[in-house]
């Protein structure tokens, strides 16, 4: 059994071994977390894009299965509505997508899907109390998050800079994600959209450690001992893993993004916008290659996504991800296709033998 030198974010969640599942929407639920929770780590449920309900079913399915601390993720982003030009420029982009798999602009989805975090899903974790409530893209106006820090939550945030970090522990949190540019999905970014300017996590987290007096968890890039144990030396409590487990049979990946993840290597993924209309890692796809990466067309987060719905469906009918998010991070090679909870004791193993932990 490793002996961790820093136990600050194994006593503050109280968890057997310093590391956390990534909330991943699409791809994680309650089986993902429940196997995180079995290897000693922090199992996390994706919440801003399924509705109340299913979170109370989630929580209870992973209640029922382990004893182990849960963390519920949120967006904190702010709702836009397009304006007429942004949306007509995004349409117009499309056009000839709509034309070569016969989708009609004018029955087009209503735009959404992922939702920022309001009173209604206030009033939810003050029902649920989970022991952990993390959020990405900031921070809830300040009304919300001190009814979510009077549940007695931890609270946790998505730092992309040693500024976000700073932002977010003047503000109440317990710990920050570093999250450096190789990491899949959505950037956590909220203090600057400029994506030239994104460290990686290896620049990130020692100088985030050395600005904060909270711990740090660093994400991206890591999916094996090595990984984790880099992280740790420079300074990280513990790290965050999302991609290392894509593959595992508890994920809940679509078809065409597992075999996109077959196919990763350290050079074919991409940060884009076009996809949902936020800056986002993953593999590149047809959409990707001929509009983006990243282009102003995109509207804001999450209205790109809505037009799209069609023409996944149609490719992905075909078994082709053209149009489908292929979210993974930059050391998405490195994933392996066994049971989660088997990926989580490895990797702690790896760490540990690394270290040369007793």
């Amino acid at each position: 059994m490793p002996v961790w030198t820093d136990r600050r974010v194994l006593d503050l969640f109280a968890i057997e071994h310093p590391f956390l599942l990534a909330p991943m929407a699409g791809s994680g639920g309650s089986a993902l977390a429940i196997a995180v929770a079995r290897a000693g780590g922090l199992g996390s449920l994706p919440c801003a894009s399924i509705t109340a309900d299913k979170v109370r079913e989630e929580v209870a399915v992973f209640r029922a299965a382990v004893s182990g601390p849960i963390n519920l993720n949120f967006f904190a982003h702010t709702a836009v509505t397009p304006t007429e030009a942004q949306t007509r420029r995004w349409l117009d982009r499309l056009a000839p997508y709509f034309s070569e798999f016969d989708v009609d602009p004018a029955k087009l989805p209503a735009a959404g899907g992922r939702a920022p975090f309001d009173a209604a899903m206030c009033s939810l974790v003050e029902e649920l109390k989970p022991e952990v409530v993390s959020f990405h893209f900031g921070l809830p106006e300040t009304a919300l998050l001190d009814r979510v820090k009077a549940t007695g939550a931890i609270l946790l945030a998505t730092a992309t800079t040693v500024a976000e970090g700073r932002w977010l522990a003047e503000r109440g949190c317990d710990a920050v994600i570093a999250q450096g540019y190789e990491a899949g999905g959505h950037r956590g970014n909220f203090l600057t959209d400029d994506m030239t300017t994104q460290p990686g996590t290896m620049a990130l987290v020692p100088q985030m450690v050395d600005a904060l007096s909270i711990p740090v968890i660093a994400a991206g890039g890591i999916s094996d001992g090595r990984g984790m144990a880099a992280a740790l030396c420079l300074g990280a409590s513990a790290v965050q893993m999302g991609t290392a487990f894509l593959l595992s049979p508890e994920s809940t990946s679509a078809a065409v993004h597992r075999a996109a993840l077959r196919g990763v290597r350290d050079d074919n993924t991409v940060v884009t916008n076009v996809l949902t209309g936020r800056p986002a890692r993953g593999a590149i796809n047809r959409l990707i290659r001929e509009v983006g990466p990243l282009s102003a067309d995109a509207p804001p987060f999450p209205l790109a996504a809505g037009p799209l719905t069609p023409l996944r469906a149609a490719t992905e009918a075909m078994a082709q991800g053209d149009f489908q998010p292929l979210w993974s991070g930059q050391a998405g090679a490195l994933a392996r296709e066994v049971p989660a909870e088997e990926i989580g004791r490895t990797i702690v193993a790896q760490t540990a033998a690394v270290l040369r932990l007793g």
